[in-house]
């Protein structure tokens, strides 16, 4: 599924009055809640309950951060955390925010009135951008929070959507000094703040590698290195018998093994499909494992979202296929 936008989460939201002025009393708008065909996302502002159900945790708290926005007075919140990383179209690993984040501006506390999260945090200008006329923190000053404050998977994928962005044009090889000076801006910010969980954040700077193109494949690296594995390859290419180059996930040269992580979605949503129905795009996908095994002779392993959960549950899956650390 393809992030969200701005925009089409304003689109999706009605107000109220626009409930309303389409020939809805407040009884029939209650009818409609009470049903649970609508939903209310915030304070006069409500989704459709199925386009809400179609988003995965980064929509549906971007919908939440739209709604805020709109219901607040010029310029609005400066979103932070969560609700900026969406903004900025970042992944949120098991992670479901129930009502935005922001700074406190002209606060002395911090506090969760109106159903926002305000959070005491001192920014310099640089860290304030505006994102589809929404103000958040800037996307490396983001990513240096929820380094700091997610778990640690988490945090990692976070890290390797926003390093892939900026250091992997192609979407499969990775630039060494694109990548090095990311690193060394985002060093230079830890290195000026002392927060809880900097420690953490220092880790996932360097862990940190945008050729994982999934969340999912950002959370199988670290339950890998929980398990002790150091020798594997990312994004691995193998050339077809029709000379296409087909690109595997993981590559275990010592096991001769291939590792594909597959979403639960991933041969049903429209951009892998393509246009062809999810039986063309299973055999299409038995074609292309064929290919590769026949031009190499490795096997393949795949795994899903409840193979990462934990990394003991991923290494009995690779134990299965002989794939142990070394």
């Amino acid at each position: 599924m393809l992030p969200l936008t701005v925009r089409d989460a304003r689109l999706l939201l009605d107000s109220r009055s626009d409930l309303v002025d389409r020939g809805g009393s407040d009884r029939e708008l209650a009818a409609r809640l009470a049903s649970g065909e609508i939903r209310r996302v915030r304070r006069g502002w409500y989704v459709r309950t199925a386009d809400w159900e179609a988003q995965w945790n980064e929509g549906r708290h971007l919908m939440q951060v739209v709604a805020t926005h709109q219901n607040s007075d010029a310029p609005g919140p400066l979103f932070v955390g969560a609700s900026a990383a969406v903004l900025h179209g970042l992944p949120l690993y098991a992670h479901s925010p129930t009502r935005a984040h922001a700074v406190v501006e002209h606060r002395g506390h911090t506090s969760r009135r109106q159903d926002i999260h305000w959070h005491n945090v001192r920014l310099a200008e640089s860290d304030e951008v505006v994102v589809d006329g929404i103000r958040c923190t800037s996307l490396s000053r983001t990513v240096l929070d929820l380094a700091a404050g997610m778990r640690f998977e988490g945090a990692v994928a976070v890290a390797d959507a926003a390093l892939r962005a900026f250091a992997v044009p192609d979407g499969r090889h990775q630039d060494p000094e694109r990548a090095e000076a990311w690193r060394e801006e985002l060093r230079h910010r830890a290195s000026r703040v002392s927060t809880r969980g900097i420690r953490q954040a220092r880790r996932v700077i360097e862990f940190a590698d945008g050729r994982a193109q999934l969340p999912g494949e950002s959370v199988s690296r670290v339950r890998l290195d929980q398990l002790g594995f150091t020798r594997f390859e990312l994004q691995s290419p193998v050339t077809a018998p029709d000379g296409q180059t087909l690109w595997m996930d993981f590559a275990f040269p010592r096991a001769r093994c291939f590792g594909e992580f597959d979403g639960r979605t991933k041969y049903s949503t429209p951009e892998y499909a393509r246009g062809r129905t999810p039986m063309e795009v299973l055999i299409d996908e038995k074609s292309r494992e064929d290919a590769v095994r026949g031009v190499t002779g490795w096997r393949i392993a795949r795994w899903g979202f409840e193979h990462i959960r934990t990394p003991d549950a991923l290494g009995a899956r690779l134990h299965a296929f002989g794939i142990t650390p070394p």
